[in-house]
């Protein structure tokens, strides 16, 4: 998978719920933290994390995780939240995630929801500040439309908006890929998939075509989404790591891939 000028695994590693949701919590913290460090070690380098996850606490889990393992090779994806987008409080959001995370720079900095009262260029203008100051490589959103997308573009003055994170799944795939897939794909922008398994939802319209591939329906499920994006599952479950990170190594021809098209439209 590239954004940018990047090579990254196909597979990443999303960390919502690692450190809590919307509020911090600590009492799972020594099993989370190992969770994220046995991701990391089985190759799913790129983690995705933000703000608002746990309050802040989730990006402190993955910077105790991370101590283990070389932050070069380690792609970091994070995001500002919503009510954050004014010009400064963009700035304070990413420096306070740099503070948690204990790093000099996030790979990926997204805008993680938009916010139609605090004007989209304002908060593009922080953005490229950041980059151009090397807090932040790569500039990026998340949630947005085909028309929100087009308004990102037209605001930047310096940079790219480089990805889009989105939630993509079998689920909603007939859908997403003929909208927002097809306008990134135009226009160069990578798409980053989250609820790639639909919150363990899985379709099983694919059951009989993953079966007869001897795959499990989640092999197959990553394997095809990975076609068009980076999808980052996450689970507390290490055999299911395994599973996922079994998947970074299947490439669909496109017979199987159709089918399975077919099967989800």
């Amino acid at each position: 998978m590239r954004i940018d000028d990047k090579n990254l695994p196909s597979i990443g590693f999303g960390t919502y719920r690692l450190g809590g949701s919307s509020t911090p919590v600590y009492e799972n913290d020594e099993y989370d933290l190992n969770i994220i460090k046995y991701a990391l070690s089985r190759g799913l380098s790129v983690i995705d994390t933000a703000e608002y996850y746990g309050n802040g606490h989730t990006e402190e889990l993955v910077s105790k995780a991370i101590k283990d393992f070389n932050r070069n090779n380690i792609y970091i994806i994070s995001k500002v939240w919503h009510n954050h987008l004014h010009y400064e409080d963009v700035i304070r959001s990413l420096k306070n995630s740099l503070k948690r995370l204990n790093t000099n720079y996030i790979d990926l900095y997204l805008i993680h929801w938009p916010n139609k009262s605090i004007p989209l260029n304002e908060t593009l203008s922080a953005m490229e500040y950041l980059k151009d100051s090397g807090y932040i490589r790569d500039i990026g959103v998340s949630n947005f439309n085909e028309s929100l997308l087009d308004e990102a573009l037209s605001s930047m003055k310096k940079y790219e908006i480089v990805a889009n994170e989105i939630e993509y799944n079998l689920n909603n795939a007939s859908v997403v890929e003929n909208d927002v897939i097809k306008y990134c794909i135009k226009n160069r922008i990578s798409v980053i998939a989250y609820s790639p398994l639909n919150r363990g939802y899985l379709n099983r319209s694919i059951d009989s075509i993953a079966k007869k591939n001897n795959m499990s329906n989640v092999q197959l499920t990553l394997a095809y989404l990975k076609r068009l994006s980076l999808p980052i599952p996450m689970s507390r479950n290490m055999k299911h790591i395994d599973e996922i990170v079994s998947a970074m190594k299947i490439d669909l021809s496109d017979d199987v891939y159709n089918e399975v098209r077919n099967s989800i439209l």
